[in-house]
């Protein structure tokens, strides 16, 4: 069976592509699927898209994605199936997603990660928001043979559209990459954030708390991300992104935090965070939103915290107790191999592929 994917950036750069599906690719190749990966926004168009400005770079990179993708639909005699992760395009009405269902009749498995019906997005692409016509995810849910949703809230939104629904986590590969952990015993004791620059304003809630716990304690707050945040905190040390490095960064901490806000798109999130955290049993901290109330288990494999109150007792406790972060860091590695490993999920996969065949 030939599979074609199509994903919004170029192979192993992007978080969403490769916790989803990429790290998938190859137990699929080994159960006689041929996979061809085709992206919307190549490696060139991946430095400049995200970006303040660059109006005119943007401008040909999206359209060169426009002139490959229209390429493409006229190759797609040679696929079985065709794996379309988040969208076929970033703007515009669901053209390509059109073709391949009602002209080329091929089976679609939709899967998606976030609430993307949603209007959200960056600074730096503000001004072109309404041309993402956050409308068409509903058509393409319709047209789909199958959806993988990352959690119970994103599969419930799809299938008012579709019955054939499965929800599939963000997952950690526990053995090829994920596989170090983090040393509980290390001082100072370092807390830690991961994420990109879209996400770090979910910081400023922990601000207050960070600074009160400095007058207490000595400790390292990390921030691994791909901009610096402006943060007024002394035990500050910020560590670019980086793909070679980035699990021996995240081992460095021991003690992870999640904040988030009630709304409707943290409802739409993964957790994802906080799965990279207790992969490497490192003792989470997170807010109390969307699928995190599924992960945690609060005070056995991580903590769930709502007010600035709770987040200051449940980090001071952490900050103070070697034993007690070890325990809750042991504990999340085992959800993580039980429940949210690329082991535990991979017949989910295979099952999709076999039902549409």
């Amino acid at each position: 069976m030939k599979i074609l994917i199509l994903q919004p950036y170029p192979t192993g750069f992007a978080p969403g592509q490769r916790f989803r599906y990429e790290q998938y690719l190859s137990i699929l190749a080994s159960n006689n699927y041929s996979i061809t990966q085709k992206s919307f926004i190549g490696l060139k168009g991946w430095t400049i898209y995200h970006q303040q400005g660059l109006v005119l770079k943007k401008f040909f990179t999206i359209l060169y994605g426009f002139i490959k993708r229209f390429a493409l639909m006229f190759t797609l005699y040679k696929y079985d199936i065709v794996f379309i992760f988040r969208e076929a395009s970033p703007l515009g009405p669901p053209v390509f997603e059109w073709i391949i269902a009602k002209v080329w009749r091929k089976p679609i498995i939709y899967d998606f990660d976030d609430a993307i019906w949603l209007p959200n997005y960056s600074e730096a692409n503000a001004r072109f928001h309404r041309l993402k016509a956050y409308w068409k995810i509903q058509k393409i849910m319709k047209w789909s043979s199958y959806i993988s949703a990352g959690n119970e809230y994103l599969a419930n939104y799809a299938k008012q559209y579709n019955p054939n629904v499965m929800v599939i986590p963000t997952t950690i590969d526990t053995e090829n990459h994920h596989n170090i952990l983090c040393d509980q015993t290390k001082k100072p004791i370092v807390i830690g954030w991961t994420g990109t620059h879209s996400t770090m304003q979910y910081l400023d809630f922990l601000e207050p708390i960070l600074i009160e716990l400095e007058q207490k304690y000595t400790f390292e707050f990390h921030v691994i991300s791909d901009k610096k945040p402006t943060l007024n905190i002394q035990s500050l040390k910020y560590i670019p992104w980086n793909k070679a490095n980035e699990i021996k960064d995240l081992a460095k901490i021991q003690i992870g935090v999640m904040p988030l806000t009630q709304d409707q798109w943290a409802e739409g999130k993964c957790g994802f965070k906080g799965l990279q955290y207790m992969a490497l049993e490192i003792a989470s901290v997170m807010s109390p939103v969307g699928v995190n109330k599924k992960i945690i288990e609060d005070g056995e494999n991580g903590y769930l915290v709502e007010t600035e109150g709770e987040w200051f007792a449940v980090l001071e406790k952490l900050l103070t107790d070697d034993e007690l972060r070890t325990k809750i860091g042991k504990a999340g590695k085992l959800t993580i191999e039980r429940e949210y490993s690329v082991n535990a999920n991979t017949h989910n996969y295979l099952r999709i592929m076999n039902e549409i065949i």
